[in-house]
């Protein structure tokens, strides 16, 4: 398999949405079936005989009536279309027989002949109104383009931050990615994800951030290009796989650019100069385990403290939008409104709770 997923400029011209089948066992898809088709026996032999008074029955005397067997035998035969003939069964075992035994038959053997076909008919009504209905439903979602390597883990570190898998788009036009996808359980809009059909069907237009990550960079500039037309606010992160196209993906109005070759090669550098170094910074990239970098809000209790001083290891301070490293006079004491960029245990330690996981006051602007 490739490092990264297809060009996202080859590919179908015409863009279709295709969503994960939901993980069910088929005998559960069967036992529903038999269980919905039970359902409509018993509710249909139920109106018969409340109303049994209307019925007759020519094989008994007038003033007889209908019971409770031949409402069973009347809505069996008529629900399964098979009506009466010269020869039919007057002894009440026999209707039984007829109810309970050649009627399931009849009915198993008309499955076997068009059960295909209205599985067919009823899969694609379905899935219309699926996409339908998650189209009324998606909003403020991430839209990722390409579904390569890293496509793959910018899906996973948002899904293992909380992210619900249900407002991630995958746009994409090779085959594999969109059997991946649905494997990991993810919308697909299958096409170009240069042109502005495909990326309206994936909800560009109202998404919240849009991650693009195929492994060309004109591919990834063209499609920023696009995303930022349609979608002036919306928040772009761009994979560069060389230096000297982050100015143009920049240009093209991508809000962060990730120089992948670049970062490999400083790490590759740096575990060669210092190997324990470089597990350090392995760890730091790894979720999960050991260390983490990550976004925090300040709490009411640490305003107006130096960044130093916090139980985080804080190396940044978000302020008014602009980024300041620790050190910066500019953040020498933390105001409301701050936030903290942190390194902290990547799970919360008995002896060292994660400040904020424990419902603490924020020290937001508003307060």
């Amino acid at each position: 398999m490739p490092d990264d997923s297809s060009d996202s400029t080859q590919g179908p011209s015409r863009a279709s949405v295709s969503l994960p089948d939901p993980n069910r066992s088929p005998w559960w898809e069967l036992g529903r079936r038999l269980l919905l088709a039970v359902a409509i026996l018993v509710f249909t032999i139920a109106i018969v005989y409340l109303d049994r008074h209307a019925y007759r029955d020519a094989n008994d005397p007038p003033l007889y009536g209908v019971d409770l067997v031949d409402s069973i035998y009347y809505t069996t035969v008529t629900l399964s279309t098979t009506g009466y003939g010269d020869i039919a069964p007057v002894s009440a075992h026999a209707r039984m027989i007829n109810a309970f035994v050649i009627t399931p038959l009849r009915i198993a053997f008309l499955v076997l002949l068009i059960g295909t076909t209205l599985e067919v008919l009823a899969s694609q009504g379905r899935e219309m109104f699926r996409v339908a209905r998650w189209r009324k439903k998606m909003s403020d979602h991430v839209v990722v383009i390409g579904y390569g390597t890293k496509g793959r883990a910018a899906v996973d570190t948002l899904v293992n931050n909380g992210h619900d898998r249900e407002a991630i788009v995958v746009v994409d036009p090779g085959a594999g990615a969109l059997q991946e996808a649905h494997a990991d359980g993810l919308a697909v809009v299958t096409g170009d994800a240069t042109r502005q059909d495909v990326l309206r069907r994936a909800g560009v237009s109202d998404a919240k951030q849009v991650i693009i990550t195929t492994n060309r960079d004109d591919s990834n500039v063209l499609a920023t290009l696009t995303v930022r037309q349609l979608n002036p606010d919306v928040w772009i992160v761009a994979a560069a796989r060389e230096q000297e196209n982050v100015a143009l993906m920049r240009q093209s109005g991508a809000d962060s650019v990730i120089t992948s070759s670049d970062a490999v090669g400083r790490l590759l550098g740096l575990s060669s100069l210092s190997p324990t170094l470089g597990q350090v910074m392995e760890d730091l990239l790894t979720y999960g385990e050991g260390l983490e970098v990550a976004e925090r809000a300040l709490l009411v209790s640490e305003v107006g403290r130096p960044p130093q001083s916090l139980p985080d290891q804080v190396i940044a301070v978000v302020r008014d939008e602009k980024v300041y490293r620790y050190f910066d006079p500019v953040v020498t004491l933390l105001a409301r409104g701050d936030r903290l960029i942190v390194v902290r245990p990547a799970r919360e330690l008995p002896w060292a709770p994660r400040p904020g996981t424990h419902n603490e006051d924020l020290a937001s602007e508003e307060d």
